[in-house]
């Protein structure tokens, strides 16, 4: 098992997906699935950003999100400074404009008082296998207070409560109950549509919206699309790669029950691909969820 897991690098024992060149891939082809998903938009908030805004996108990753987002407002005469930060440098760009900064840093812990009420506008996606109920607190705390009078926040998440909807076989039903026990053993918080905008609010947060969107799994979602943002969810390849990088958490915590060795896990989610993909129903829901901090 130490062999398998290995050849993955893991920033942080918390998070449970890897952050290297593989991770790194998956996570470019998921943007603009999400994208796809999103009706081929890279946000949903109402900003009205100007030219000077400063933005704020946490986990960023690759900085795919950032990026684009950038050159987009550009394209309409708007230049915003984008501070992109995340706990490992490990997929940083090596080359971007110079409004947008990289560094190593945490949700939870922000610089204070450098950034107190400075964004017009806060983005964090997918950061749910990350999370638990202390740290979601702690990064909307965080976020409340580095973001300015009137600016929004939108975090961009998974439905994770059940998984029942890309149940569809023996394999992915057994795949579901897993990652299920082990996120009840991790604390990872499933159904972020109600959690978050109730501790939003708790916050001091306004004006919370959750916007919904179905993805789905293997089956037309396998058929080449027109164009990325026609993408409207997971391929089986995608679906694939998003558990396999849970391999080196699940084996090292000693399969929670289901199985006993790396071998074992990708077999179980080699079964649940094939699965999904032979299925028309499978599928799974993103949520962007919005607020607004109110005015002075």
């Amino acid at each position: 098992m130490s062999d398998q897991s290995s050849q993955r690098y893991y920033a942080s024992k918390q998070y449970l997906l890897p952050a290297d060149n593989a991770e790194t891939k998956r996570l470019e082809v998921q943007h603009n699935m999400i994208a796809g998903v999103l009706g081929g938009r890279l946000s949903v908030a109402p900003t009205n950003l100007t030219t000077g805004d400063r933005v704020l996108e946490s986990a960023a990753g690759s900085g795919i999100w950032a990026l684009e987002f950038f050159q987009k407002n550009y394209a309409d005469d708007i230049v915003l400074n984008i501070e992109c930060i995340d706990i490992s440098p490990a997929q940083f760009p090596t080359s971007h404009p110079p409004e947008i900064h990289f560094s190593v840093k945490s949700v939870v812990d922000l610089p204070d008082p450098e950034w107190t009420d400075i964004f017009t506008y806060a983005h964090q996606r997918l950061l749910i296998t990350a999370m638990n109920d202390s740290l979601w607190r702690s990064a909307v705390s965080e976020l409340f207070r580095v973001v300015r009078p009137g600016g929004w926040v939108e975090l961009v998440e998974l439905e994770a409560q059940d998984f029942n909807s890309w149940s569809v076989g023996p394999y992915s039903t057994r795949l579901a109950s897993l990652i299920n026990t082990m996120y009840r053993a991790k604390g990872v918080i499933g159904d972020l549509s109600v959690y978050l905008p109730a501790i939003l609010k708790e916050a001091g947060f306004m004006d919370m919206k959750c916007e919904k969107m179905r993805a789905s799994i293997g089956g037309d979602a396998d058929a080449t699309p027109h164009k990325v943002t026609d993408v409207k969810g997971y391929d089986s390849e995608m679906w694939r790669e998003l558990w396999i990088g849970l391999k080196g958490p699940v084996v090292e915590a000693g399969g929670y029950g289901f199985i006993e060795t790396a071998e074992e896990y990708e077999a179980l989610v080699e079964g649940s691909v094939v699965e999904c993909k032979a299925s028309k129903e499978a599928y799974t829901t993103f949520f962007a969820i919005l607020a607004r901090k109110p005015e002075m």
